[in-house]
């Protein structure tokens, strides 16, 4: 077994089954919870609120979804990845490496509401257009920079909801909705917490008609070297700006060290020392930076021409022939515009992946968000 999954992975030994209490004891009260939403809309008893999951009603059941879809839970992650992926196509840094590429979306309009090339907005609303998909779950920006995901039919709305809101958002509380609704085909677009909690969905005993699995469609990962806890960290940008005057914000690479804050006149810097002490304490153990339970993931670029160059551009990993399928169809359709991979691109892509995996894996204390900053895409 590789050695930077085995503190994810577990052995027929190890396996835990368990319900809420489990839950509570192991993810909750530790700070474990990714806020990704993934126990909530299935019962009554957990709720997202603002970017926690909270517990309304206790429950006694020995074994529920809520432990079992938890992105914090044990899983084999070997043994998923070898389910879900061409056994070819597997790396030990990446995952699914089906291909590799540096793209962005073809129009400016669209790069400009979005964040850096606009491929994650320009796939998502292609998938809406041409009948992939008749939904697609997203992320839109919420009051006081509280991001409220959101399931939306009409293409237009998809392109306006691009941009990275670097406090996590309760996707798969939402699919779980949607899943309710009579959308027939799914889009998401996930970080990689919610990514593999989808995956642990796609595995439930249940056959994938009678569950709903079987209208999920499509899933894009989006990089992502951690999240924001959403209270601390709007205690420190209100000292520079409005909150409600804030349009997007970045990270440059990490030698800039900086936290970019865009509103509409002016962009405030804030240093990364002031804001690592936000990052949410269940990113310092996760693995995983480029979502690799997705069909395909999609990441801010690295150019040799520097940060100027490639904030305008994505990096895209594609997993599976339905990531591969899409990608071509957005070519032949002129919606993504590509460029040559810079020799050593994906090598370096490789070792900032490694990095992240050997960070986590590190005792309680020795890891810092440093070994991560400039990843979220």
């Amino acid at each position: 077994m590789r050695e930077t999954e085995r503190k994810a992975d577990s052995s027929e030994e190890e396996k835990v089954q368990g319900g809420q209490r489990e839950l509570e004891e192991r993810v909750l009260r530790t700070g474990f919870c990714t806020g990704c939403g993934a126990c909530v809309n299935l019962c009554p008893y957990q709720a997202s609120y603002r970017d926690r999951t909270v517990i309304l009603h206790h429950c006694d059941l020995a074994q529920g979804r809520c432990f079992a879809f938890c992105p914090r839970t044990p899983a084999d992650l070997t043994d998923m990845k070898s389910r879900f992926y061409d056994e070819a196509d597997l790396t030990h840094e990446l995952g699914a490496v089906k291909g590799f590429f540096i793209a962005r979306a073809a129009q400016e309009g669209n790069r400009r509401r979005s964040q850096h090339g606009g491929v994650v907005t320009a796939l998502m609303t292609l998938a809406l257009r041409e009948g992939l998909i008749d939904a697609a779950v997203l992320t839109e920006k919420g009051e006081e920079l509280l991001p409220r995901a959101v399931t939306v039919s009409e293409p237009e709305a998809a392109a306006q909801l691009g941009g990275s809101r670097f406090v996590v958002s309760p996707t798969v509380a939402e699919f779980n909705r949607a899943l309710r609704t009579d959308c027939r085909r799914i889009g998401v677009v996930a970080t990689p917490c919610q990514a593999l909690a989808i995956a642990k969905m796609r595995l439930q005993p249940l056959a994938a008609a009678e569950s709903g699995m079987d209208r999920l469609k499509l899933v894009v990962g989006l990089f992502c070297g951690w999240a924001l806890s959403w209270r601390p960290l709007t205690d420190i940008l209100r000292e520079k700006t409005d909150l409600a005057a804030v349009i997007g914000m970045d990270i440059p690479p990490s030698r800039y060290h900086t936290l970019e804050v865009y509103m509409p006149e002016e962009t405030a810097r804030f240093s990364l020392d002031e804001i690592t002490p936000c990052v949410r304490e269940s990113c310092r153990s996760c693995a995983d930076m480029t979502a690799e339970f997705s069909d395909l993931s999609v990441g801010s670029a690295r150019l040799p021409e520097g940060w100027e160059a490639a904030r305008l551009w994505n990096q895209v990993i594609v997993r599976t022939k339905r990531g591969r399928d899409l990608l071509e169809l957005a070519r032949r359709r002129g919606v993504l515009e590509f460029r040559e991979v810079p020799a050593g691109n994906l090598e370096k892509l490789k070792a900032a992946s490694l990095n992240k995996k050997k960070a986590a894996n590190r005792p309680q204390g020795q890891s810092g968000a440093g070994d991560r900053m400039g990843q979220a895409g």
